[in-house]
């Protein structure tokens, strides 16, 4: 069997956004599962539109996916000789035509067509003329005028497509410069590309290419076309539905290894499994499971998602990831040992990275602002009692460990009469701002000593001031 060649050609005049991501990912894992080729190509020809920023962006998000390829980057402006020579040759073989009709002859062409068929298309005037490829004139290729070009699409099956409905289209501008169908059909040939994976917007595209194929003599790729991603509403994915470039979701903090396993998931599907790392996907991917219908794009399950490859990532990895994001927020996290236990803490919680750091805040404010609610309805005067009495246990408590603490709240509640819960939520409260945290004797373990007291100390003072007040 032939090795698997497949290629990600995106143009660079953007970010890199998810329906692309998608298409690089499935002609990735297709290469990865085959053991074949992935060839990266950055179709640049627009020049007006085309930025170094853009193709280094575009790096940028497929090195965060992983998503990492075996040949390239090629770049299609550097690449002007061998679109030329292939030009030169279907010229002299009369498989391409100079044309020099003028804008207001062909504006005609096109009302005529829309006139008799609603389809707008060349006529063909220039066809049998043997004008000399000169600058000023565009060069067409002669589509021939009868038959059917059949795409054998992987994915939707055989679309049929009347060569007469095509018109002798354009592969080289007035200034020589080739066209997007032309240029891909040549790299693809000079590649050896022979798997192409990519969004159903291309399917017009298609049999014009098809016909390159053939005048070049090169043989057909297989074509895979897959549906658009669609936002909620079921139109096209647009900036109007939120973030949808691939490097916003890496800065909205979710894993590289969530965003892959939804990717794959718009549009792919393996029995009912949802979750995948990165290994499986590889495994089990096949163009034959790619689906036939758009996928929607929901953060909600996008989210769910990433907090299951929280919780299935490593600590000592979330600890890693987190740090930037934590920086961000002004705390020093340059403790590992201590970032990896707060972290620990963390994992059953969390949504994204973001998420992550947010809630690790307390666990690096110096100073601890209380939640209104939280202290309203848990730092009252029926409080002071039992948090004094914690305090004074803490203050001369030795083995500062969790099952120690654990007895200091026991004896508490023995004394007092009270439940756990009676005395752990106002010093959740007292420790952390909120009425939400993680398990109260991990907080108290983790924060240590000398900012629990101080903690404690500040919510009595807090109380008593109220209590105080309220007299």
């Amino acid at each position: 069997m032939e090795k698997v060649r497949t290629r990600f050609a995106p143009s660079p005049t953007g970010y890199l956004h998810v329906g692309g991501a998608r298409t690089a990912l499935f002609n990735w894992l297709w290469a990865r599962h085959t053991g074949g080729v992935f060839i990266l190509r950055i179709e640049d020809t627009d020049v007006a539109r085309s930025t170094q920023e853009s193709t280094d962006a575009i790096f940028e998000a497929m090195e965060w996916l992983g998503i990492d390829w075996d040949e390239g980057p090629f770049y299609q402006s550097r690449r002007g000789n061998l679109y030329r020579e292939a030009m030169d040759r279907l010229l002299a073989a009369g498989k391409a035509y100079a044309c020099d009709c003028s804008a207001e002859a062909l504006e005609k062409m096109r009302e005529r067509g829309m006139a008799l068929d609603g389809r707008p298309r060349y006529d063909g005037t220039c066809r049998e003329k043997g004008l000399e490829w000169t600058e000023g004139t565009v060069l067409r290729f002669k589509v021939p005028r009868i038959g059917v070009t059949v795409l054998p699409d992987q994915v939707k099956g055989d679309i049929a497509f009347q060569n007469a409905d095509l018109d002798d289209f354009i592969i080289a501008r007035s200034d020589r410069s080739p066209t997007y169908n032309f240029t891909v059909v040549v790299d693809d040939i000079d590649m050896g590309v022979n798997t192409i994976i990519r969004g159903d917007d291309h399917v017009m595209n298609t049999p014009k290419q098809m016909l390159l194929y053939q005048a070049l003599e090169s043989p057909l790729p297989a074509f895979g076309h897959v549906p658009m991603v669609l936002g909620p509403d079921r139109t096209r994915l647009s900036k109007r539905h939120g973030a949808t470039s691939v490097t916003a979701f890496r800065d909205m903090g979710y894993l590289p290894e969530a965003m892959i396993n939804y990717l794959a998931r718009l549009g792919w599907s393996h029995g009912d499994q949802e979750f995948f790392t990165r290994d499986e996907l590889i495994e089990k991917f096949t163009v034959e499971r790619i689906g036939k219908s758009a996928g929607i794009f929901d953060m909600e399950k996008l989210t769910s998602l990433n907090a299951d490859h929280i919780m299935a990532t490593p600590v000592e990895d979330l600890g890693a990831r987190v740090e930037p994001f934590l920086t961000g927020l002004g705390f020093d996290a340059s403790d590992t040992d201590y970032r990896l236990r707060v972290v620990e803490t963390l994992v059953p919680r969390s949504k994204t990275l973001v998420d992550m750091a947010a809630q690790a805040a307390f666990y690096y404010e110096e100073d601890v602002v209380f939640e209104e609610q939280a202290a309203k309805k848990f730092l009252r005067p029926v409080a002071l009692e039992p948090a004094r009495l914690l305090l004074s246990k803490l203050e001369a408590l030795q083995d500062w460990k969790e099952r120690a603490l654990e007895g200091v709240f026991q004896a508490v509640m023995d004394e007092t009469g009270l439940k756990l819960g009676k005395i752990a939520q106002p010093v959740r409260v007292a420790l952390t701002g909120r009425s939400a945290s993680p398990g109260i004797f991990e907080i108290i373990d983790i924060l240590g000593r000398e900012k629990t007291v101080l903690r404690l100390k500040k919510a009595l003072a807090f109380i008593e001031a109220r209590a105080a007040k309220a007299d």
